[in-house]
Formats: C-alpha cells, sequence, structure tokens
C-alpha cells in the first residue's frame, strides 16, 4: 500500500517484434512436501467492518495471510488525529475474520498510530518525548490481548521512506527498539514482523544493512524478516537477503515474508502467476500488494474483485489464478524455469496440476514439458493421459467469468513424458495444465461452475 505505484509498466500488450519460443519442464518424479499456498496474502481486501467479501472468495483460493491495521479510515486517522476507536474497531473485526477462515494476521501499528502516508505533524519521540507512543503501545496491546487472537505484530511500515517515517533513521531504531522490547514483553510466543522495507535486500543498500546491523547490535532481530518486492524478483530477493544475514552471523528460522508483492502495472494473471511460482521457488511467504485507496482499500479481496451495480462482486481473472493455485493439493513437483516464465506444478491422487505465469511483457509460444508422468498416481492408463489446458484472461482488469479451456485431449506418453504448448499471445493471461485418467470427463462441469 503506497501513495503511488512504482515498477516497470508492463501496460497494455500492443505490437511488439516476435519473440522466440520459451520452454519449462515439469519432473514430476522430484516431488516435494505439500503445498502451503504462502503466495496467498493480502494487505488490506475485508470491509471496515471485517464482513465482506464473502467467504467463498477466500477460502476458494487457499488464503493464508491478511496484513491490516485500519488505513485510511478518517483522514488523518489513527491514534495521533485522536481517531484511534474506529481504526481500532475495524482492525479487530479484519483479525477476527481471518482467524475465523483460517488465516493468520498481520498488525500495522503504524496505520493504527495514523502514520498511512497522511502528512500527519507528530511522530513518536518528537522533542524526545515518548510519553504519547508508550500509552499508545500500552493501550494497544490490552486491545490486542482483550481479543484473545494470536497476530503478527509488523512493527512499522516502509520506515526508509518518508510518506510512513518522516524523521532520521536513529529515532526510527529507538522506536524499534522500544516496540519490540514491548511487544516481546507482553507476547512472548507471537511473532514480530520487519522492517517491511521499501525495497529489496542488496549487499550494498546503506539502509538495510545498517538496519540489520542495529537489530543485531541490540538484540532485537525479528522473527520474521520482512520486505517489498514492486518489482522484484523473489528468488533474487532471498538469496540476497541469505547473504546479508548470515554475513552478519542473523539467524532466520522463519521463512521470510514479502509483505507487499505486485506493484499496480504487476496486477494480472500472467504477472500474478509469475509472482506465486517465484515465491514458492524462493521458499518466501508473500502478501499482495493493495493499491486502492479509501473504501475501495477495505473491499474487494486486494483488487481481485470488482462490484456491480447492486454492489455484488464478482472476480477478476487473477482472482482465478489463485483459486486454481488454491486447488494445488498433493506433493509439488519440480520445476525447471526458462528465461521469461515459471510455474508451479503439483501432484495428487488422480490429478496433476501446472500454474504457468510470465514476468514482464513476454509473449511467446511456451512449451512446457511434463516429465516423469509414471510417477503421479491414478492419471495415467494405458501410456494416455487427459490433457486440460486453460487460459485465464486479464480482460483489461474487468470482471472474468472463468478460465477459457482451450484443449482438452487424450494423449499417448512417450517415455513417460508429453509436452504441451501454451499459444501466450497477451502478456497478462496465464495459463493452467490439468492432467486427469483418459476417462475423466467431469473437468467441463467443474470448469464451468
Amino acid at each position: 500500500m503506497h501513495p503511488k505505484p512504482r515498477g516497470r509498466d508492463r501496460g497494455t500488450p500492443g505490437p511488439t517484434a516476435q519473440a522466440p519460443d520459451e520452454s519449462l519442464s515439469v519432473d514430476f518424479s522430484v516431488a516435494g512436501g505439500a503445498p502451503t499456498h504462502r503466495a496467498s496474502g493480502w494487505i488490506y481486501g475485508m470491509t471496515e467492518d471485517g464482513t465482506g467479501p464473502a467467504d467463498h472468495f477466500f477460502r476458494d483460493v487457499g488464503f493464508r495471510y491478511m496484513r491490516a491495521g485500519g488505513a485510511q479510515l478518517d483522514g488523518p486517522g489513527g491514534w495521533v488525529a485522536g481517531k484511534y476507536d474506529r481504526r481500532w474497531n475495524s482492525t479487530r473485526a479484519q483479525l477476527l475474520r481471518t482467524r475465523s477462515l483460517g488465516g493468520e494476521f498481520i498488525l500495522l501499528v503504524h496505520d493504527l498510530w495514523g502514520a498511512d502516508s497522511y502528512p500527519i505533524t507528530r511522530f513518536p519521540g518528537d522533542d524526545g518525548d515518548w510519553a504519547d507512543y508508550d500509552a499508545f503501545l500500552t493501550r494497544l496491546i490490552a486491545d490486542v490481548r482483550a481479543t484473545g487472537a494470536p497476530v503478527q505484530w509488523d512493527l512499522w511500515n516502509e520506515p526508509n521512506i518518508t510518506p510512513f517515517w518522516n524523521r532520521p533513521q536513529a529515532r526510527y531504531f529507538e522506536l524499534w527498539r522500544r516496540t519490540y522490547q514491548r511487544v516481546r514483553a507482553a507476547f512472548p510466543q507471537q511473532p514480530i514482523v520487519g522492517p517491511s522495507f521499501a525495497g529489496v535486500p542488496t549487499a550494498d543498500g546503506a539502509w538495510w544493512n545498517q538496519y540489520l546491523d542495529f537489530v543485531r547490535g541490540s538484540d532485537t532481530v525479528p522473527d520474521i524478516v520482512s520486505w517489498h518486492s514492486l518489482p522484484g524478483d523473489p528468488v533474487a530477493n532471498v538469496a540476497a537477503a541469505d547473504a546479508t544475514l548470515d554475513a552478519r552471523g542473523i539467524p532466520h528460522p522463519r521463512p521470510y515474508q514479502i509483505n507487499e508483492y505486485g506493484a499496480a502495472n504487476e496486477q494480472n494473471p500472467g504477472a500474478g502467476s509469475w509472482y506465486v511460482a517465484r515465491l514458492e521457488r524462493a521458499g518466501a511467504d508473500g502478501l499482495r500488494a493493495n493499491w486502492a485507496s479509501a473504501g475501495n482499500l477495505h473491499n474487494d479481496l486486494g483488487n481481485m474483485l470488482v462490484r456491480d451495480s447492486s454492489g455484488q462482486h464478482l472476480p477478476k481473472g487473477e482472482w482465478w489464478v489463485y483459486r486454481f493455485y488454491g486447488s494445488q493439493t498433493g506433493q509439488v513437483a519440480s520445476v525447471t524455469p526458462s528465461r521469461s516464465y515459471d510455474a508451479f506444478a503439483t501432484k495428487a491422487p488422480g490429478s496433476a496440476k501446472v500454474l504457468v505465469g510470465g514476468g514482464g511483457d513476454t509473449t511467446s509460444d511456451v512449451a512446457v514439458a511434463l516429465r516423469r508422468l509414471d510417477t503421479t498416481s491414478g492419471i495415467v492408463l494405458d501410456d494416455q493421459v487427459r490433457v486440460v489446458v486453460q487460459r485465464i484472461p486479464y480482460n483489461g482488469g474487468g470482471a472474468v467469468q472463468g478460465p477459457v479451456t482451450v484443449r482438452n485431449s487424450v494423449v499417448t506418453l512417450s517415455g513417460n513424458a508429453t509436452t504441451v504448448t501454451l499459444p501466450h499471445t497477451t502478456a497478462e493471461d496465464a495459463f493452467t495444465i490439468t492432467l486427469l485418467p483418459p476417462s475423466d470427463h467431469s473437468f467441463q462441469t467443474v470448469a464451468q461452475r
């Protein structure tokens, strides 16, 4: 959630030079653990009172995380404006709804204070006075305790840019130390998240490395290290984070949290699928960014839904991406990506599924080699398998009725393998591949719901 989008413009696809074909492969013999749908999280996206959108929009996508704290309710709002109650009441409602849906809630302390990019005039510790901030923390800690629900404590969002922290870095370090110690004393078992950096880890990034030096030296290392990939590649981000933390002897047993991913012009089925695959490959938990404002921020599942004239929620193309992702169960299969495309693949008894997405504006015929299908269960019969390919359209960001089936046929395997070519002519679209027994004709019924 930011005042304006950052990142390269993926744009609306127009005439492009002929792109070379690319290929990636799935090896079903190399299986990992069960999928946890680590990319199915959002910053905001529930109504202010926590009652909407409907449950199935969350449950159908393997919902994992919600990150919220009442941003943009009143302007100015929050504690600093004497309007804490409205923001807390919304936060509490969204927290309890998140827990009821089986998700984890990440509490945004800065939004409850009122530092949600509104040009506030008072920050914690001004004129050396921390009394007001201490009183704020006392109230917030008591309110969280009264819910009886656990949270992850995100101590301050994007403290390296002025819309959210308009004071010196040294003051932020003092805020971090004070808040960390208060929260740790009050809730020893609840994770602390930070720094939720506006950028990605780099070996030569001054702010990032100064933060790591500070938390190591003050014994206030967060339980979950976090940053924002807007845009970025989670695989490269994690490698850089490993290097910078390991160089300082900072252990990081929990998964990293990229708690805002996807710039505004990356929020479409193609890029969304690519981020899902890269987060899974990186082993990092992800929360999709939200670029909406005011009432739209607190609705629409982080811009994955639209509303018709009656206010009824309708899914966009990217919601169908996450619906397919949420349906991927069993074991994770090994994928070798191409230069511009990556995929997330799973196998379960009776079906195997592959979600394919492209990064950037690439369009190409993408060859997906499906190997070692003899290691699947209940799919191959007499050396044959049913291949169902669907395209998930972007539709200019409008409502999408569902995926479009572009292939549903029985193929004969060669060497326990087959190759499926995806005609990726629109950069914002994504593709799915579902493998079923040859005799399975149920897919059309399921796909048309």
